[in-house]
């Protein structure tokens, strides 16, 4: 299979592992939402602000500010100032209030529409683009779009989303266009009969297919991540090798379950995190660096190499079996052609 020779002793053999851990039944209703972090001890002495922008990456500094000053954000369950020096083991809590759905507007996003009728679309999501508004994100989203490019969605709860990519994953999704398609999409979602398959490229050789079956729950430390940990949520995973290179691997892999962060978590959890992952793949091992051609291109891809290539789902009023696949994503793409033209010079 690789175009340099036999898979090294780092190859491994395993069983496939497919899951949409981006791919989740949203819920209806807008609730507000707690993030909870205990601060490190080697912290002891830094501004608060400045400890909660580490604990909690996903929000701005800003932001976090105006929570203190709000008593969205306290610490060890009383209000502080941003300014306030922490002393380490103290327990952080923040409240975030989802913005309400009547104040999200319409936008001028470009959409990439695969499938369209009076029930259902299906839309080719681009890396970079956020899916549902949130905080840092109220605009230039997915559902910012949507709501331009079909007015009357702003009628069906989250402008008819009914599952998520992450904001660098490109790839299929389904909108639905009136609440009973809406209905009938979460619950094959939920009954897991809608199948999604990827594709990815990961760090490392992979030499045989296999799943993973591993729990995902929130990371305890680090609450921005999701990880494998006791008690998390059942999921699993399915992947098998298109194609290996030195260092790398083009996988196919299919969800059976909708965790967060899935096939990031799940690749990562078995030594073969995604290229390019910015959460799940940065304490890359020097082994497996030295490993990667030697270009930019390869150490340097600005997202994670995740696509989601292929839908299938019952459609909601006719009651028959639909399926999608689309090409590969261009930068995937053109990854994939300068590795065989590294591959072709061994």
């Amino acid at each position: 299979m690789s175009k340099c020779g036999n898979p090294g002793p780092d190859s491994v053999q395993m069983q496939d592992d497919f899951e949409p851990d981006q791919d989740s039944a949203l819920q209806h209703a807008m609730t507000r939402k707690q993030y909870t972090a205990n601060v490190p001890f080697e912290a002891a002495g830094q501004r608060l602000d400045q400890v909660a922008t580490e604990m909690f990456p996903e929000f701005s500094r800003a932001k976090l500010q105006n929570a203190l000053k709000s008593g969205l954000l306290t610490i060890n369950g009383v209000n502080a100032k941003p300014k306030s020096r922490v002393n380490g083991g103290e327990s952080l809590a923040l409240t975030v209030i989802p913005e309400p759905q009547g104040e999200w507007q319409p936008e001028n996003i470009p959409l990439e529409i695969v499938f369209e009728d009076e029930d259902i679309l299906v839309l080719n999501k681009p890396a970079g683009l956020v899916v549902h508004p949130a905080v840092g994100n109220y605009t230039g989203t997915l559902l910012n779009g949507l709501l331009h490019y079909q007015p009357s969605l702003a009628h069906v709860p989250r402008a008819g989303i009914v599952h998520r990519l992450d904001k660098d994953t490109s790839g299929l999704m389904v909108v639905a266009k009136n609440t009973q398609a809406q209905n009938s999409l979460i619950t094959q979602l939920q009954d897991r009969s809608v199948t999604r398959e990827y594709e990815a490229i990961a760090l490392g050789v992979l030499s045989s297919g296999g799943s993973v079956a591993a729990p995902i729950g929130r990371h305890p430390t680090q609450r921005v991540k999701m990880a494998v940990v006791p008690g998390g949520r059942p999921a699993v995973t399915h992947y098998r090798p298109v194609e290996a290179f030195n260092g790398l691997t083009h996988l196919r892999l299919k969800l059976e379950t909708g965790r967060t962060h899935q096939i990031r978590v799940h690749m990562a959890h078995i030594g073969f995190p995604l290229l390019g992952d910015p959460v799940y793949g940065r304490n890359i091992p020097t082994k497996l660096m030295r490993e990667l051609p030697d270009s930019k291109a390869f150490t340097n891809f600005p997202r994670q190499a995740l696509h989601a290539i292929q839908l299938g789902l019952m459609h909601p009023k006719l009651g028959e079996e639909h399926t999608w696949q689309i090409p590969l994503a261009q930068d995937m793409t053109e990854l994939l052609k300068k590795l065989h033209s590294t591959s072709d010079d061994c």
